[in-house]
């Protein structure tokens, strides 16, 4: 059998369209180890190097089964090294050792018939499954510690447990809207389904979820139904029993609704939600991708899709269809209705899911869970120790049972979902100063929507005023500044207000997109105006120490070539705006280091260094023209020669193929030697909002370090070799060593502050987010901060490295709230209201006017050269690179022309 292992490892390599070589570089087994595997040369097969091939060439199970059950009748299964893993098969009593020989246990054993209740599902079910490469491994274990403590974090924060869980139910879907029950289970042809159990609650959702053979499993439940937490909650319970219960994958919440299936993939979607929540994930894993792309590839990430219903309506049949194209095992939460039109679009549910469908709250929950809320009881009703300390929530609950009016009816049907129970706890039970029995007015809430309207409008000031800020480490009141509730709910409502998009919706509230508020034109011109204030301040200080002009000189030098430099930096930031791509200023997920190990530049692709390269030609190209120009208005202002003077335009020509040959590249060569100075961040660096704006804050500052030491030094001495090159075809030019070192160090230092401030994430967010937008009154004067206290409050909600509003419900009326008070938007329409009393769809197209502009990603091209050329020298007007004075070429020897 040794012959068909080789023919089936050649087959397989060929399928994937790869060379021995290639095979070799993925999976560090060597060419000719390969060649006499293929070649059948060998007869000896080692275990753990056909696991690496299979990682390297990316098997699927199908494939992965093939190979092992081949390999299990040659005559080397026998010496075989078994493999234990965490994925052992408890029915069979054994590790899922990737080969066994004939007589232990037959390699094509037909699976185990579904019982007809489950109590757990053990997805690797396969014996021939081959074991998790080490590093992935450890990149899965590591992912999953990440998972649980960040979930943990915000099940406490969102108080979930306090005083206890309210009971989420549900029941199976409508049969429309689920698959058939035999591929559910994924039985062969002619073998009859059985039942699999879908009801419980929340404290068995993971049993549930593991009764299901496909993995797949569908949610639904209206507007607050508590989808959300019940995915947290998902995530927690199996990764609790990912161990015991044998599945390898580490259940990720992914908020879908941020995803265009019409021009991402699912998987490179993934990889990247992965890349951005998870930094250390950037590290390279089995073949030279990245841990977030193995873990995905190798079906080790168990993706919960939360907020099918948030996707614009044109996409969601796309991602249904997207969806339905994968087999891999995952968990998708949507309101009914709109997952029931994507259906009928796609004619077709999720295949192979489950489905099941949240139910509502009942009084008897309202009335375990609302009294026991109310802590704060009036002392009126505690004045007697021994009478039983009553709640103010009682009499409404009575009323509720016994009483059939509208008005009773109207609040019994708010009261069927978690979110409006919580809304309700926070503004009555929270509050001494407020009766809950005031919803029982008919006259002042007629109707469901009013009701809904009233408890949402009360929220954000229930939480801003029910308690004073925490004081933190240095003893300082961090939220004190946003007491005010009438001023955070004005914040709150533009931020709700800035997710809206004329073409979609957005959901995630990520602190480098805060500064896309502003239109295209205004980003330029602020930035612009940052980068000239940065070199004109390097300028002048730099010419205090190193040049002897005249302070009225200096100054107008440093005011000219500062707006040069700005309008270098400007130019190119809104050629590369324009083009759209959004990923260049997203947050760095590497970190700068000089410690870089051999194998990591090794494994590098060249393709990063050119990139680099290439942007540096296309800045130092502008740079150096802007300079010229402003260097010339300089010398002719001073000495007062016509900018028409033919010597004016011949010199400024001159300078401008000098600076231009200096500064590109110089720039490029920095930029792309950068590359090798990258390490992925650490593993204690996964992002949360504030981590990953810390973060990013530090590799700003080392960025700026090495870009000012490498300019410099690349602009002084490569300039003085520049110039003394181009002296033996154009004569004399003027570019002494103190030029070298003046011109060198402004471009270092001015250069690299303006990079960071134009082309970093954390210097767009410095300029905008926190000068820019707090000036004009649209932002606090510390929107990070503000973000933060906003999230301990309870309005806002953490999704990986962005804040989310606490519920989509709650961004639709602060963004309506603060439009209805807003001159320049139409009052919002609503359209009818739907069965569970919610006030339409509040989506753009139905009524709520968006803010008209595109949506705004930043740029991912054009980064220009650091560095802003002046002249300088010994004697006050001195001309440097060729600048002709009163028509004359000046050669180097310091004398004023």
């Amino acid at each position: 059998m040794a012959e068909d292992v080789g023919t089936l490892l050649r087959r397989l390599r060929e399928r994937a369209g790869l060379t021995q070589e290639q095979v070799a570089e993925r999976s560090g087994v060597s060419v000719r180890t390969i060649r006499r595997l293929e070649n059948d040369r060998s007869t000896n097969h080692r275990v753990a190097t056909l696991n690496l091939l299979a990682d390297a060439l990316g098997l699927e199970e199908r494939d992965r089964l093939l190979l092992a059950a081949t390999l299990a009748g040659s005559p080397a299964a026998a010496t075989a090294e078994p493999a234990a893993g965490p994925d052992a098969d408890p029915r069979a009593g054994r590790g899922p050792a990737p080969v066994q020989a004939p007589a232990r246990a037959p390699a094509a054993a037909p699976p185990e018939r579904v019982p007809e209740r489950v109590p757990e599902r053990v997805p690797e079910r396969v014996p021939g499954r081959l074991p998790v490469h080490g590093r992935l491994a450890e990149a899965a274990e590591d992912l999953a510690m990440e998972v649980r403590r960040r979930w943990r974090r915000e099940e406490a924060q969102r108080r979930v447990h306090d005083p206890f869980p309210l009971p989420v139910r549900w029941t199976p879907a409508p049969a429309a809207l689920t698959d058939r029950a035999e591929n559910i289970q994924r039985l062969g042809p002619g073998e009859p389904p059985r039942t699999v159990d879908l009801d419980g609650d929340l404290r068995s959702l993971a049993e549930v979820y593991l009764r299901i053979p496909s993995g797949r499993l569908v949610v639904l439940g209206r507007a607050g139904s508590g989808k959300s937490v019940l995915t947290i909650r998902l995530a927690l319970d199996l990764l609790e029993t990912r161990a015991s219960a044998g599945h390898r994958r580490v259940p990720v919440v992914f908020s879908v609704g941020s995803w265009d299936p019409s021009t991402t993939a699912l998987r490179d979607w993934l990889v990247g939600r992965l890349l951005r929540d998870h930094p250390h994930l950037a590290r390279r894993g089995p073949g030279g991708a990245t841990l977030a792309a193995a873990l995905v590839d190798g079906d080790l990430v168990l993706p919960v899709l939360d907020g099918f219903d948030e996707m614009g309506e044109g996409l969601r049949r796309d991602a249904l269809d997207a969806l339905n194209a994968t087999a891999a095992p995952l968990v998708l939460t949507s309101r009914r209705d709109e997952y029931a039109e994507a259906v009928r679009a796609a004619h077709a549910p999720l295949v192979w899911a489950g489905c099941i469908e949240l139910a509502d709250l009942t009084p008897e929950d309202l009335a375990d869970y609302l009294p026991r809320t109310d802590r704060g009881a009036p002392a009126a009703r505690a004045s007697d120790d021994a009478v039983p300390r009553g709640s103010a929530w009682d009499t409404v609950l009575a009323e509720l049972r016994t009483c059939p009016g509208p008005a009773h009816r109207n609040l019994a049907a708010v009261l069927t979902t978690p979110l409006m129970v919580v809304l309700a706890r926070t503004l009555y039970s929270e509050s001494g100063d407020r009766d809950p029995a005031e919803l029982l007015d008919g006259e002042r809430f007629p109707s469901v929507r009013s009701l809904s309207e009233h408890l949402l409008a009360g929220f954000v000031p229930a939480v801003y005023r029910r308690r004073a800020p925490e004081r933190d480490t240095g003893g300082t009141r961090s939220g004190a500044r946003y007491a005010d509730a009438v001023r955070a709910e004005r914040w709150l409502g533009r931020l709700a207000h800035h997710l809206v998009r004329t073409d979609r919706e957005r959901h995630d509230l990520a602190w480098w997109q805060l500064g896309h508020e502003l239109s295209r034109t205004a980003r330029t011109v602020a930035l612009v105006l940052a980068t000239a204030v940065v070199v004109a301040l390097a300028d002048w200080s730099v010419g205090l120490l190193l040049v002897p002009l005249p302070a009225g000189e200096l100054l107008l030098q440093g005011a000219l070539m500062g707006p040069a430099a700005g309008l270098g930096f400007g130019a190119v930031y809104a050629m590369a705006d324009r083009s759209g791509g959004a990923a260049a200023f997203e947050p760095t997920r590497v970190r700068l280091t000089l410690r870089a190990s051999h194998a990591g530049l090794g494994r590098r692709s060249l393709r990063t260094f050119f990139a680099r390269l290439g942007q540096g030609l296309i800045g130092g190209t502008v740079m150096g023209i802007g300079c010229a120009c402003a260097l010339t208005l300089q010398r002719a202002l001073a000495a007062g020669t016509p900018l028409a003077h033919p010597d004016v335009v011949l010199g400024t020509l001159i300078n401008m193929l000098v600076f231009v040959l200096i500064f590109g590249p110089a720039a490029g060569l920095v930029f792309g030697l950068m590359a090798a100075l990258e390490a992925p961040v650490d593993v204690s660096t996964a992002a949360t909002p504030v981590s990953l704006l810390a973060s990013n804050r530090a590799t700003a500052g080392r960025q700026f370090l090495v870009l000012a030491v490498a300019l410099t030094l690349a602009i002084a001495f490569g300039g003085y070799l520049v110039v003394a090159m181009l002296r033996t075809v154009m004569g004399p030019l003027n570019w002494g060593v103190q030029d070298s070192l003046f011109i060198g160090t402004v471009c270092g230092l001015g250069g690299a502050a303006a990079y960071v401030l134009a082309f970093t994430a954390w210097g767009q967010w410095l300029v905008l987010a926190r000068v820019w937008l707090p000036l004009a009154g649209r932002l606090p004067a510390d929107p990070a901060a503000f973000l933060d206290d906003a999230y301990r409050r309870g309005v806002l909600r953490q999704t990986g490295a962005v804040y989310q509003f606490r519920h989509e419900r709650l961004q639709h009326h602060l963004g309506r709230a603060y439009r209805g008070t807003h001159p320049d938007f139409t009052p919002a329409a609503f359209g009818p209201a739907s069965p569970d009393g919610r006030p339409g769809d509040g989506r753009p197209g139905d009524g709520r006017p968006g803010d008209g502009r595109p949506a705004a990603g930043p740029p991912a091209v054009g980064r220009p050269v650091a560095g802003t050329p002046v002249a300088g020298g010994p004697v006050a007007g001195t001309p440097v690179a060729g600048t002709p004075v009163a028509g004359t070429p000046v050669a180097g020897d310091g004398e004023n022309g």
